[in-house]
């Protein structure tokens, strides 16, 4: 899934990404964010050679970190299937809830501007992992007689997730959320 970093590089990431969250990406500067990882921006220059490209690498890290956290949860064998659809969602979408502020819409445009693709890519690739769990238990069975499919059960669940992460003030509260969703799906 995803390759390991060095940790000067996850540092680095690490730092971007609650910097681009804390300023946005217009008003994020390669100072700022070189001062804020304790390195010269001329380092930062040598590894991204513009505020763009660090964006790009900030959302790949992200989104991969994201899609590993997933993965661990799909896999745990000791999970019921309510919790592992609710840690699904909290590790892919929960972990931004209430981090974004005022700048959302600009880090929205810029996303979508720098990263639109490489986040499409990735949002298929969690709803993939989501379809594989929900054709792995008994929901399908509940619902064929609804003639309701793994990927609509998925999708609806991820369009959930995202309406909540809009309105949840918490982490925690998106996942009793999203918890009562789950729930009301798998009963």
């Amino acid at each position: 899934m995803k390759e390991e970093l060095d940790p000067r590089r996850r540092r680095v990431l690490d730092v971007a990404l609650a910097t681009f969250q804390r300023f946005g990406f217009r008003k994020t500067s390669m100072e700022e964010v070189a001062r804020a990882a304790g390195i010269s921006r001329q380092g930062l220059y040598l590894s991204f050679a513009t505020k763009e490209a660090l964006f790009v690498a900030a959302i790949e890290y992200a989104v991969e970190d994201g899609l590993t956290a997933a993965v661990t949860v799909a896999k745990d064998e000791s999970l019921a299937l309510e919790d592992k659809l609710v840690g699904l969602f909290d590790a892919w979408t929960g972990r931004y809830v209430g981090m974004m502020g005022e700048h959302v819409t600009d880090l929205h445009e810029a996303t979508l501007l720098h990263g639109g693709e490489l986040l499409r890519d990735a949002e298929a690739r969690f709803l993939d992992l989501v379809i594989k769990v929900i054709r792995g238990s008994k929901l399908p069975v509940t619902f064929k007689a609804s003639g309701l499919s793994a990927r609509e059960l998925a999708e609806t669940l991820q369009a959930t997730a995202r309406g909540l992460k809009t309105i949840c003030t918490s982490r925690e509260d998106f996942g009793a959320r999203m918890r009562l969703a789950v729930r009301v799906m798998c009963r």
